[in-house]
């Protein structure tokens, strides 16, 4: 199994409201709940996504909600009302493949901005293509992009733990992963300094061609 590249592993300990109805959203399999515990793999090439999927699944009473395989990145994410179980689905996975947790990537932040005081214009662009809520006038934003994809979706979960934010958007999939988040300045500056915080606390092996 050395040919197939582990890129992202992390376990979301409890979904938040938000998340678990934003997964749901854009989720072509079965939709988690607040609360539930999600594991979150993604892998390359993506075709093998397919066959790691069944070894999760029959390995322990977990449900799939996101399931993306593209020609380059496969991404799983499944859940659980047990924590325990999202972890054991996840280690079979992991021992399938012959890894530890720590063959994973390191997440890498590419970009983080903040942009104050939208306007409506603007506003409007970003509502026109989310998926979650919307951006208002005077709303701050917080974009980030980060490699691997599938650590936006821990990004976002963590961002809504740490205050009173809006999750307008996550793009957890394909080369480059983004995050966007809204809300009153103060909010959005706390969910951005602790996600910052706890995707550089992330153990794992530095991403080839690491973007400077």
């Amino acid at each position: 199994m050395n040919n197939i590249d582990l890129r992202t592993y992390i376990i979301l300990d409890s979904l938040q409201l938000q998340m678990a109805s934003y997964i749901s959203t854009i989720s072509k399999g079965y939709f988690p709940v607040a609360g539930q515990a999600s594991t979150i793999l993604e892998i390359s090439p993506g075709i093998e996504i397919n066959r790691l999927t069944d070894i999760a699944l029959k390995a322990t009473n977990v449900t799939p909600g996101i399931q993306i395989v593209e020609r380059l990145f496969g991404l799983l994410e499944i859940h659980s009302d047990s924590q325990a179980d999202a972890r054991q689905a996840g280690r079979a996975v992991l021992d399938e493949l012959k890894v530890t947790e720590d063959a994973r990537m390191k997440p890498t932040i590419l970009t983080s901005q903040l942009i104050k005081h939208l306007t409506d214009h603007h506003c409007q662009l970003i509502n026109k293509v989310r998926y979650g809520n919307m951006v208002l006038r005077g709303d701050t934003l917080y974009v980030l992009e980060l490699q691997p994809a599938g650590y936006a979706y821990y990004a976002a979960n963590e961002a809504e733990k740490a205050s009173h934010i809006n999750i307008i958007d996550v793009r957890g999939f394909g080369s480059f992963g983004r995050v966007y988040i809204a809300g009153a300045e103060a909010e959005v500056v706390v969910s951005k300094e602790i996600v910052e915080s706890r995707l550089n606390n992330i153990t794992g092996r530095e991403p080839e061609g690491k973007k400077e």
